[in-house]
């Protein structure tokens, strides 16, 4: 399949708040799938989810992203599957099949985000029950004193989401290297992964809190095991549309 640009809605800012669903890719041995998440209730995006998708493909997708990301390993480039159906996403706690189209998103100097359609057919992603990693209604979460975080991830590759409690806040997914491995036992669960040396903004940020190279030490569920991390590739960021 040979990359084409994006046409329409679908290439731009989110800041239209369509009701189309998007997933952002994260990770290269295993791939797991973080819903685009939109505190407005009436954008059908109000939901913070992690996904474990199988495509349908024999590869060709996941090639494909491979690929482009060899090439931007160290630019600001993220990638996500965009649904051009529309659906309520919590059909997909019971199971679903959909169409999807991959997507390199390009971050801008300004910030602003460039959404680009890479794959010319509509590729099949099915969605199982057990595939449902975490799901969570945005919403009726107070701030949390520590920086707080979602971990999932399988073996050494680990990978945060930054919790969304209360508005206005920020959108993150990272991927870091743990000093030690994580039960994965306890990743399947998703908690909570706890930074205690830093203090929650209580507010939206511009830029990550976690710095790319820089050591730091976090606790599941923040009174479990201490895991020391180097942070990693940056795989989204928004603390705009987020908001809207």
């Amino acid at each position: 399949m040979t990359p084409t640009p994006a046409s329409g809605p679908a290439s731009g800012s989110t800041d239209a708040h369509e009701h189309i669903h998007r997933f952002l890719l994260l990770g290269k041995k295993k791939l797991f799938f973080y819903h685009l998440a939109l505190y407005n209730p009436q954008s059908g995006h109000n939901y913070q989810a992690v996904f474990s998708f199988s495509i349908k493909d024999n590869g060709e997708l996941r090639n494909m992203y491979l690929k482009d990301l060899a090439q931007h390993e160290n630019e600001r480039v993220f990638y996500s599957l965009r649904c051009p159906h529309h659906f309520e996403l919590p059909e997909l706690q019971q199971g679903k099949e959909f169409g999807v189209h991959l997507e390199r998103v390009v971050v801008k100097p300004d910030g602003s985000r460039d959404f680009q359609q890479m794959t010319t057919a509509e590729t099949m992603v099915d969605c199982k029950r057990e595939d449902v990693l975490s799901f969570r209604k945005l919403g009726n979460l107070p701030y949390p004193e520590y920086l707080t975080y979602l971990v999932f991830g399988e073996g050494d590759e680990i990978h945060l989401a930054h919790q969304l409690a209360e508005r206005p806040n920020w959108d993150e997914a990272l991927t870091i290297a743990p000093a030690q491995p994580i039960d994965p036992a306890l990743l399947k669960k998703v908690p909570t992964f706890v930074i205690d040396s830093i203090r929650d903004a209580h507010d939206k940020l511009i830029e990550s809190p976690l710095k790319k190279g820089q050591q730091y030490q976090g606790k599941i569920d923040g009174s479990g095991p201490a895991v020391d991390f180097t942070v990693g590739r940056q795989g989204w960021f928004n603390h705009t549309s987020l908001n809207s």
